[in-house]
């Protein structure tokens, strides 16, 4: 399981930068992982073009992608997600448990947060497909995290990515805005029971800025 190549080729064929990439997944030794990678651009809403009719632009869809875990090991995805995020050059990644959201009480914003994890928009306007998906078991995945509850991780690359052009601030990286691996830090103990939010930090600044 190789996250950062798959990213690196979604977005040599994408030709955009990146504005963040996000994987969800469920507690369960079969589960595989939502690997979604936000784009920031913009295309026209359909190829067709008339003068007198000027077209806004709309975002462009992100891509979702199944990724099969052979050890069903969440830690195993956690640590491609460390070596993707490191060789990309983002500053830190998240990685946030969540509770179901099908249980008593459960407010409205859990369930949303929840489809979200998974590149389901309710909230989205009609039209806006918000995802491109290839994830043919995505909709089984967003079942089993409403009844037991998810992993998401987040990180925003700065290699390929938009915020490439805050990189001076990190020392760590190298010209082209990443990192050459492996990545040196290691996953946390990881309670998928309980609720909760780790964050690993992967830049460093050496140096006063002014």
């Amino acid at each position: 399981m190789n996250v950062f190549e798959t990213i690196a080729a979604q977005a040599a064929a994408m030709k955009l930068p990146i504005y963040a990439v996000t994987a969800a997944t469920v507690p369960r030794r079969d589960a595989p992982i939502l690997l979604i990678i936000h784009w920031h651009g913009f295309a026209r809403e359909t190829p067709l073009r008339r003068d007198e009719l000027p077209l806004p632009p709309r975002s462009v869809a992100g891509s979702a992608l199944q990724v099969e875990v052979p050890a069903g090991d969440i830690e195993s995805v956690e640590r491609a997600l460390l070596d993707a995020a490191w060789q990309l050059g983002a500053w830190d990644l998240e990685r946030v448990v969540k509770r179901p959201w099908w249980r008593l009480g459960a407010p409205a914003s859990e369930a949303l947060a929840g489809h979200r994890a998974f590149g389901d928009y309710p909230d989205a306007n009609d039209g806006d497909p918000g995802v491109v998906m290839e994830a043919p078991d995505r909709d089984e995945l967003m079942r089993a995290a409403a009844r037991r509850g998810y992993v998401r991780w987040l990180f925003r690359p700065r290699k390929s990515g938009l915020w490439q052009r805050f990189q001076d601030e990190d020392s760590t990286l190298d010209m082209s805005g990443g990192r050459a691996p492996p990545c040196p830090v290691l996953p946390y103990p990881l309670e998928t029971g309980r609720a909760g939010r780790a964050v690993y930090r992967l830049g460093r600044v050496d140096r006063l800025i002014i």
